[in-house]
């Protein structure tokens, strides 16, 4: 178990403040600063160092920190493996996932829904962002699961194949775009498009079909760019712009009548999603969690 300084040490170096870390806590700042202290003659040398008004980590403070976060994920492992052992019903733990922004609202929830009903003591925590910071979290240490729709792997991650998605181009029910049946991808330079940000996966599969035919993204009529799918899709409803969506994501909108597809000769946009881990680092509530999601997918 990791200590009582180590644990106001690891919240004070998350937050760069002792004021913080003691409000996080519910312990006074004099109490923060002796704990620090006394870990500091531990270990014989400063953790801190301040800058003006304001502290930061000591390369041995650096050092500590890092060594704190896989002592902590090997205790949260340990605490599930153990508790499955005794009971899994009643099994215990962290489960810390990353999500992109359509796996999270669209895909996740009912896969958490049946986890949780099956493993009701285990803590769950979910980060929603687009693609790129999933991955930047993970590698961070500050999830140890993550879906995304991946375009370019790295090196320290392991993925596993999730499911498959389709993106559409798609238009509100009231927009002009929809006096022509079909357009060709040479079209798509003329027509009033709206996206999403940068690190979305979903810009990511659409650059790279357009690079397939010969077409610079700059050359796209941009009218707005979106921080996600939500977002993206209710200025649609209300606008006369085509955008690039997720099918799953849109699958009532469609239904109701209010969004429709635009057809583009030659514009075919599928997509993956990876579960992601740090290579080496897998466990077996990570393992269980994936198994039960395929299952759910038919997968």
């Amino acid at each position: 178990m990791i200590s009582m300084r180590h644990v106001v040490f690891m919240n004070v170096a998350e937050e760069l403040s002792f004021s913080k870390a003691s409000q996080l806590l519910f312990i006074s700042q004099p109490a923060i600063s002796k704990h620090i202290q006394l870990l500091e003659e531990q270990y014989q040398t400063k953790l801190f160092e301040r800058k003006g008004l304001h502290i930061e980590l000591t390369t041995a403070g650096k050092l500590l920190y890092e060594r704190l976060q896989a002592v902590k994920e090997i205790e949260h492992k340990t605490e599930f493996d153990i508790s499955v052992l005794h009971d899994a019903i009643q099994a215990k733990g962290n489960l810390k996932l990353g999500a992109s922004t359509t796996v999270a609202l669209y895909i996740l929830p009912k896969v958490l829904s049946t986890f949780h009903s099956q493993y009701q003591q285990i803590d769950i925590s979910v980060l929603n962002r687009n693609s790129e910071s999933v991955k930047e979290a993970l590698l961070a240490k500050q999830i140890n699961l993550g879906i995304i729709e991946e375009n370019s792997k790295v090196n320290q991650i392991q993925y596993t194949p999730f499911i498959t998605d389709k993106v559409i181009a798609v238009c509100s029910s009231k927009s002009k775009l929809l006096k022509k049946k079909n357009y060709s991808i040479q079209d798509l330079p003329h027509l009033p498009i709206a996206l999403r940000e940068v690190g979305s996966g979903t810009l990511a599969v659409l650059k790279r079909a357009l690079a397939k035919h010969k077409i610079n993204f700059a050359q796209l009529n941009v009218k707005v760019r979106l921080g996600g799918t939500e977002a993206l899709k209710n200025f649609l409803l209300e606008s006369d712009s085509l955008g690039f969506l997720p099918k799953i994501s849109i699958a009532k909108e469609l239904k109701a009548g209010e969004l429709k597809e635009v057809f583009i000769d030659g514009l075919a946009l599928q997509r993956q999603f990876f579960f992601i881990e740090r290579k080496g680092e897998t466990s077996d509530l990570n393992k269980g969690f994936i198994k039960m999601a395929k299952s759910i997918y038919n997968l």
